[in-house]
């Protein structure tokens, strides 16, 4: 089992000292001055839940690898074990990975780091909901994927430089046969060497699937810009409606682990039969 670097609350439980704290004897007295004045400036330190560092250390652990999309992760005991903390408080940790959809518990077998491929995850980021029947992914019809350099807004929603490398991909999403989404989808080009039109085309499921699959980049959590916009030509031509008639835009930002920003996509959607459902709690 790969190892972790010690935690605060190792590093506690050891007896090591907090950085920065001084020791008593001589040379802590004949500071105390100088250390009570910075004390005095220096803005009060705020203190995480201890199950809220123990979630962060999972989440290390699934940036990093050490149990991929699929994978069991060990028990609640193992984990307590590892990290010198009590079952209660993993199990709180847990609970706060499931609920992000990070990690599933299968009655009898264990905690399993999900993927794009399970329906609890592959439907938390399709919105459009049909009026009538249950939410499904439509055929896609990549219209281009190109690599190409970065335009400021886009490198400033990725955060990198103006001009670095990014992939473009445009595309459109037919329900039940009718053109329903048209997609432009901006991908950091460090994360996917090596994507192409015909990859798209003949991947069979989500596209996060693929991407998650193919390479290794998982998206955990978006945000989102909506509001209503009326078609331009190009996009009344592709989605089969008339110049004018009313679209959802939608803008997303997605992220990986580390709270990076890895996608920027701009969808419009045709709403004559399906609505945009977002669940709150």
């Amino acid at each position: 089992m790969s190892s972790l670097p010690t935690s605060p609350l190792a590093a506690a439980a050891n007896g090591a000292p907090e950085s920065g704290v001084p020791q008593s004897g001589a040379g802590a007295q004949s500071s105390a001055p100088a250390s009570a004045n910075a004390a005095a400036a220096a803005p009060s330190p705020t203190f995480s839940p201890l199950y809220q560092q123990i979630k962060a250390l999972i989440m290390q652990s699934l940036q990093t690898g050490e149990w991929k999309p699929g994978e069991m992760i060990p028990s609640e005991m193992d984990l307590a074990a590892r990290y010198k903390v009590s079952q209660g408080t993993v199990r709180k940790a847990i609970d706060e990975l499931a609920a992000d959809n990070l990690v599933a518990r299968r009655q009898g077998k264990g905690t399993f780091v999900t993927t794009h491929h399970e329906d609890v995850v592959k439907f938390r980021f399709l919105r459009l909901v049909p009026d009538e029947g249950e939410p499904h992914y439509g055929a896609s019809r990549v219209l281009e994927c190109k690599r190409l350099r970065a335009p400021a807004e886009i490198a400033r929603l990725l955060d990198i430089r103006t001009g670095d490398s990014v992939v473009q991909i445009r595309r459109v999403l037919t329900f039940s046969n009718e053109a329903t989404v048209l997609d432009e989808i901006w991908l950091l080009g460090t994360n996917f060497k090596g994507l192409t039109a015909e990859k798209l085309n003949e991947w069979k499921g989500p596209m996060y699937a693929l991407f998650e699959a193919e390479f290794g980049t998982r998206m955990i959590r978006a945000t989102e810009k909506i509001r209503a916009v009326a078609a331009d030509n190009t996009a009344a031509e592709l989605l089969s409606v008339a110049p004018g008639s009313p679209l959802l835009s939608v803008e997303r930002v997605s992220f990986t682990y580390g709270d990076r920003p890895v996608e920027v996509r701009r969808g419009l959607y045709v709403t004559t039969r399906h609505y945009y459902q977002n669940d709150l709690s």
